[in-house]
């Protein structure tokens, strides 16, 4: 590595930590992100950066831009996919995208804020990430954007409104996720179908990600009932052997459920009221690589 690209390098490895979370939460994949950050280094090698004042600023503003590129072509693409699509789940202990000493740090990373997010309209989606996570001013969020910093507050108007919809139904704390959580999979093992109905809410979704790869609802399942009898069905001891794994993934209480064929899933829970309102379960195998 030649003196000049090995001090580009430098300047990027002093931001990675804030830029991969930036183009995670943009774009809900890690794999996705690590490209954008590759093709950022690139960029940035190439460009004069004696005339670059503030590194940070410029690289965000290339992150964001490709993010959002990467963003408007898997939308229009979604429709190949198979099933319902979810967020790749991270570890973060430790957390590869830097300190999460803030809440709203760490609740951006959240299966279910990010699910939510992929409602948003790119725009949408990169002006709530940077205001909300970030903390950018609209202004220095204007010029990453190329939009006046009156546009950009209402855009971050009507996503944080979008999100406060559906924020009522994940409310409940760290400790009663975690209770609620292990209290589920212990039911469901049990296949106690009273336990596991007034465990979720009448309202309540389960979604599930298969990719099409492995074996997993296509639709989401909605309703306590129904959900009490899938989880029943799927984890209930007559079934194949399994092994069950605390872990914090995207800053949340997870699991991992490996079957005695090593096929993985992950899984996670919002909750509200005592109750759980959302159950989030990946099993595509591409979207399980960072979960050792």
């Amino acid at each position: 590595m030649t003196t000049e690209a090995a001090d580009a390098a430098g300047a990027l490895q002093a931001h990675r930590p804030m830029l991969l979370g930036l183009a995670y939460r943009l774009l809900g994949s890690r794999h996705d992100a690590e490209d954008v950050l590759q093709e950022t280094y690139l960029r940035w090698l190439g460009v004069d950066r004696t005339t670059v004042g503030e590194p940070r600023r410029y690289l965000s503003r290339v992150v964001t831009h490709l993010a959002l590129d990467r963003l408007r072509a898997r939308q229009s693409g979604r429709e190949t996919y198979v099933g319902t699509w979810l967020p790749e789940p991270v570890p973060t202990t430790p957390s590869p995208f830097g300190p999460l000493d803030r809440a709203e740090l760490r609740d951006s990373l959240s299966t279910a804020l990010l699910h939510v997010l992929e409602r948003l309209t790119p725009p949408e989606r990169a002006v709530y990430v940077l205001h909300t996570a970030f903390e950018l001013p609209y202004a220095e969020i204007g010029e990453i954007l190329d939009r006046s910093a009156a546009d950009c507050r209402q855009l971050h108007h009507r996503a944080a409104a979008r999100v406060r919809q559906e924020q009522r139904r994940f409310t409940a704390s760290r400790s009663e996720r975690e209770r609620l959580l292990n209290a589920f999979l212990a039911a469901a093992q049990d296949g106690d179908l009273a336990t596991l109905t007034g465990l979720v809410a009448s309202d309540a979704i389960a979604w599930n990600d298969g990719g099409g790869r492995v074996r997993a609802a296509l639709n989401p399942v909605g309703g306590a009932d129904r959900i009490a009898r899938f989880y029943a069905g799927i984890y209930g001891r007559p079934r194949q052997p399994r092994t069950i794994e605390q872990i914090e993934l995207n800053g949340e209480p997870a699991v991992v459920i490996t079957r005695a064929d090593g096929t993985r899933y992950t899984l996670t829970i919002t909750a509200a009221d005592g109750q759980i309102t959302g159950i989030y379960v990946v099993g595509n195998p591409t979207k399980l690589q960072s979960v050792d």
